[in-house]
């Protein structure tokens, strides 16, 4: 498949010190955050796949959807800006939130913002993209919709390539990791990581933590998109639901709904590593990791965990619980 290089790559990998002494493992991290600053985060590998098809099929506007502070909705609106072609991105949400974080870069760059409904977004969300693709094209626009976190076969062609971009890295520091661990939001980084795992043939290493929903939701999501990477690399590797390797158990409060105990959990690993998590999904899934490791899990393992970044959108809520820690 053909890609747009718009990342930072390879992003760097580090030992976090400190926070691997205080928990008895190994941990190392994948700086994913430093694949740009208006692109920053993991969805910016997917894009550059995506785009590239986008541009392809001759489609000159991007259509995606997300949650209100969606990382991969400002990165798809930057991502259209830096190609001159158009971008809506359809929230979940209302307008009220729109003056700081990814809304407020949205509309800097010049996309398109609908706010829909918690309802409409969960059942409707497709249809309504559908509609606006429908629209646009009898304005003469040609479009070209992207799912939510960009987590398709196409987009999770960004992870795979991540994967590999590890197995060199593994090579260059002399280290090879056990485990490797990324936060499921979607579920598209996850299965390409993965797949990744998959095709070189390694022992199955790479490990999901769900910060939304729960297994029964994401793994058949997972498996469909190996069985859709097969198709693309003209292999038979695809795993069934019932063997995706998801750590299930740390949505929490649901998804962008912070507990005082994550938001705790982050306040420290800034303050002893100086590497700051958002809420909505690093902080919960390292967390989520650390926690497994504080029953025992993983002991006298080499853990990489990928940093997803993002463009963080603390709510006030958020913002007075950490600074009175």
């Amino acid at each position: 498949m053909e890609r747009i290089s718009l990342a930072n790559l390879p992003t760097p990998i580090n030992k976090l010190d400190r926070m691997s002494a205080e928990h008895g493992v190994e941990l190392w991290i994948k700086r994913d955050d430093y694949t740009g600053s208006e692109l920053s985060g993991n969805k910016i590998r997917k894009l550059e796949y995506l785009a590239a098809d986008a541009l392809k099929k001759g489609c000159n506007h991007l259509i995606t959807c997300g949650g209100i502070q969606s990382n991969h909705a400002r990165a798809t609106a930057v991502v259209a800006a830096r190609l001159g072609i158009g971008a809506t991105l359809v929230l979940r949400g209302t307008a009220d939130g729109s003056h700081e974080g990814n809304p407020f870069f949205g509309a800097m760059v010049g996309a398109n913002i609908v706010f829909i409904t918690p309802e409409d977004y969960r059942s409707r969300r497709m249809e309504i993209m559908e509609n606006i693709a429908s629209e646009l094209r009898t304005k003469g626009v040609n479009p070209y919709i992207i799912p939510e976190g960009a987590s398709n076969a196409i987009g999770s062609l960004g992870y795979f390539n991540a994967y590999e971009e590890i197995l060199k890295q593994e090579e260059e520091l002399g280290i090879k990791f056990d485990r490797i661990v990324t936060t499921v939001g979607s579920g598209g980084t996850f299965a390409g990581l993965l797949y990744g795992n998959l095709l070189h043939g390694g022992p199955m290493r790479v490990k999901g933590i769900n910060i939304c929903d729960d297994a029964e939701y994401f793994c058949p999501i997972v498996s469909q998109l190996t069985v859709e990477l097969d198709s693309i690399f003209g292999k038979k590797l695809a795993i069934g639901a019932d063997e995706v390797p998801l750590i299930d158990g740390y949505g929490g409060l649901g998804y962008a709904i912070s507990r005082p105990e994550e938001l705790k959990f982050i306040t420290h690993v800034a303050r002893s590593e100086g590497i700051v998590l958002d809420p909505v999904y690093t902080g919960k899934a390292f967390y989520g990791l650390l926690s497994e490791i504080s029953k025992g899990k993983f002991k006298d393992e080499k853990i990489l965990f990928i940093h997803t970044g993002g463009i963080m959108g603390y709510d006030v809520a958020q913002r007075s619980q950490i600074e009175n820690l």
